[in-house]
């Protein structure tokens, strides 16, 4: 069952229980990422959320690790273009003190200087590996250049220079304009008493009443960046990524999306990785994913080749689209698609982190919560017909972008 609360201070909070499992996940969303971000202090939100893991007025970094390991618990966080998500994984009987560690770490975090000076190289070092991996940074590459227009194209990691000029001031002064319960959900999955969770959760969280008002939303993405772009490595393959304008989360054309998608690059059975892999055999990787976000979405080809072999499969893809377009989809395709998203979003409901993430993510950016039938409903009433019209509407082969990371580009 799933119940959604909200404290006086604005702090949402939404629950699900789930009986039959003995582990609990709980996590802390907040709006916080590079949308919230300048060119001056980029990487900032990413920042925060290494250091709040390096030592509080109560545990050292060291401590939070170690009370969390011996009892056989699991804890994370990530940062996104558009927000943080800290979480712990821990057995139902250790939920409480799940709580009180993402409480100490939120409230007591001591951004000490030296810890800072040293993070810094930890995240230098986490940018040259993206620099040393290629098709992350094709991937990043793409999305940073079709975003240019807004702050949702930074860099997440920010850049060694807007890195290195942050200090705890800083990092004290964007928590308390970021951080604030209005901006922020608790979400919680698994086996747990659920009076008791909220009641704990009240007196941990619901004396907290910032001075500051939370900082308003930025400004909407209003349109998109088309070209093509390099990067010179030397590596033996180049990686290519394709980009066309997609939907952002919520919208009619998702779902649709999503289904074509399937069919088109997702997987080994799609249209794109059988053609040109396996008949044509041009190369070993290739796939579609889609990237959704609050205004804007995309969607995206990836392949690695030899460099001689860039422009024969680019005309391949262009082909498969135009096919696409031209032809649309086999109805048994369509009823095939619809089973496999049915059955990857069940399947996914076997975790309570997952379970966690679905309801802390949709609280978070559409306050409200879609229950799984809503969901399964969503997939089971997407039309052929309408199926057919989202394709007309996006892909445009003289409206995509493409990037390309090799030699000799």
């Amino acid at each position: 069952m799933i119940e959604k609360y909200k404290l006086d201070n604005g702090l949402r909070v939404v629950t699900e229980k789930i009986d039959h499992v003995k582990s609990v996940t709980i996590g802390i969303w907040v709006k916080s990422g590079v949308v919230n971000e300048n060119h001056n202090q980029n990487g900032i939100a990413h920042f925060v959320e290494h250091m709040l893991f390096k030592g509080t007025h109560h545990r050292s970094a060291r401590q939070i690790a170690e009370e969390i390991d011996r009892v056989g618990g699991q804890i994370n966080a990530y940062t996104s273009r558009e927000h943080t998500c800290y979480y712990i994984k821990i057995l139902d009987e250790h939920v409480l003190l799940a709580i009180d560690i993402l409480k100490d770490m939120l409230f007591f975090s001591e951004f000490d200087e030296s810890e800072i000076e040293k993070e810094k190289t930890v995240i230098f070092e986490e940018i040259n590996m993206y620099e040393d991996s290629p098709e992350d940074l094709t991937h990043d590459t793409l999305v940073e250049n079709m975003l240019s227009k807004h702050t949702l194209g930074l860099p997440i990691l920010g850049t060694i220079e807007s890195v290195d000029s942050l200090n705890s001031q800083k990092l004290k002064r964007y928590m308390s304009q970021i951080y604030h319960p209005r901006r922020m959900v608790i979400s919680i999955a698994g086996n747990f008493d659920n009076q008791k969770i909220l009641k704990n959760i009240e007196n941990q969280f619901g004396g907290w009443n910032p001075i500051l008002d939370p900082i308003k939303e930025s400004d909407d993405l209003k349109s998109l960046t088309f070209g093509d772009w390099s990067r010179h490595k030397e590596i033996e393959q180049s990686h290519i990524c394709i980009g066309f304008q997609g939907a952002s989360l919520g919208s009619d054309d998702m779902y649709d999306l999503l289904l074509i998608n399937n069919i088109f690059g997702a997987s080994m059975s799609s249209r794109l990785f059988q053609s040109i892999r396996e008949e044509k055999g041009l190369t070993y990787n290739i796939y579609s994913y889609l990237q959704n976000y609050s205004d804007v979405g995309l969607i995206n080809i990836y392949f690695n080749v030899n460099p001689e072999q860039i422009s024969i499969v680019r005309s391949y893809i262009i082909e498969e689209v135009d096919k696409l377009r031209k032809k649309g989809l086999t109805y048994n395709e369509f009823m095939d698609a619809k089973a496999q998203l049915k059955g990857s979003y069940i399947l996914e409901l076997e975790s309570t982190s997952n379970r966690m993430a679905i309801l802390g993510e949709s609280e978070l950016i559409f306050n409200e919560i879609e229950t799984q039938d809503t969901i399964l409903n969503k997939i089971n009433n997407i039309n052929y017909y309408k199926v057919h019209e989202t394709i007309e509407q996006y892909f445009h082969c003289n409206e995509m972008s493409s990037v390309t990371v090799g030699r000799n580009v």
